[in-house]
Parts: C-alpha cells; sequence; structure tokens
C-alpha cells in the first residue's frame, strides 16, 4: 500500500502487514486538496494504481498524454519550455476507489488524469507545487514503479482545513481579516 500524507508531503510505501518499507518526499497540488473536476488540486481518500506507464525507458523521457515524446529532459528544454509541467520517466496513474467523492462524475480522479510522475531535479519537493498530480524525484519514482502492481492501493490523505490554509497562502490572503 502507499500513503501520502499532503500536510508532510511525504509518500509511504507499506508492506502487506503495514510497516513502512521507504518513505520519499513528495509534491501535492499547490492548490491544496479536492476532488473536483478543473480544481487542480490533489484528490483525497482511498484509490488504487490502474495503470504504470514507461517501464524501462530511460530516467527523464518526456511524457505528454501518458505517451513518450522520444525526448529526454534536459536544460535545453527546460529553457524553450519555461513553466511546463513536466510529466517525466515513469507514470501511476490513479483511479478513486469512492463514489461520489473520487470516482465517477465531475469527482472521478481517473478521468481527471492525477498520476504519481517524475518531475525534474530542480523542481522542489516538500512543499505544495503540482496541478493535482504528486510529483517525486526521478530515481524515486523509477524505485517505486519496480516495488508496485497494478492495483495496489494509495491513500491519500489531508484534513480540509489544511487545504484551505493552503488556498489563503496561495491567493494572498492569509492573515486577512
Amino acid at each position: 500500500m502507499i500513503k501520502i500524507d499532503v500536510p508532510s508531503q511525504t509518500l509511504d510505501l507499506l508492506d502487506d502487514e503495514g510497516y513502512l518499507l521507504r518513505r520519499y518526499q513528495v509534491s501535492t497540488g499547490a492548490r491544496g486538496v479536492g476532488e473536483q473536476n478543473g480544481s487542480f488540486c490533489t484528490p483525497r481518500g482511498l484509490h488504487v494504481i490502474r495503470a504504470k506507464i514507461g517501464g524501462g525507458r530511460p530516467a527523464g523521457t518526456i511524457f505528454v498524454e501518458r505517451r513518450p515524446t522520444g525526448e529526454l529532459y534536459g536544460p535545453d528544454l527546460a529553457a524553450r519550455f519555461p513553466g511546463r509541467d513536466w510529466i517525466l520517466t515513469r507514470i501511476l496513474w490513479l483511479s478513486g476507489c469512492e463514489p461520489g467523492f473520487n470516482r465517477l462524475g465531475d469527482v472521478d480522479t481517473m478521468r481527471r488524469f492525477i498520476y504519481i510522475h517524475g518531475t525534474p531535479d530542480d523542481v522542489p519537493l516538500g512543499i505544495p507545487g503540482s496541478k493535482g498530480c504528486v510529483r517525486m524525484r526521478n530515481v524515486d519514482i523509477i524505485a517505486l514503479f519496480d516495488r508496485v502492481v497494478v492495483g495496489t492501493r494509495v491513500e491519500i490523505v489531508a484534513p480540509r482545513a489544511w487545504s484551505a490554509a493552503v488556498e489563503a497562502t496561495v491567493s494572498g490572503t492569509a492573515g486577512a481579516e
């Protein structure tokens, strides 16, 4: 099982008994947590890995719409496309398990294209920064990808109050009366 703790920006890989095998630093949604389509928030709740994409590809492989472009990420591409939200190396595509909360309708995690994926090494982790996905270092997503199977449970946890605090910080209203 994988447990993603949004407030601490960590992803824990757990064994079948719930013991910690490995902890990774991640970056979740810059806008906090939320399930609504178009929110650019990280969805909470129970999910499963629906698909594993990119096995055997070199680190830094660039994906667009879950397909490798044939390019490897590097400084030249970073300079040509500043601010791009790069999806690199491996993709673990998530599907929600809770109808009406993170599955089906306007809250469907899979239809929102929420992944655990690699990111450039210079992108900060340990702070929210994505458009809803869970970003990891390329070396870490390779290690995780090789240890999990399709159907692995993924729990994403965060209190809603935490999301409101993040949104206030992002919008500049933190501490406003």
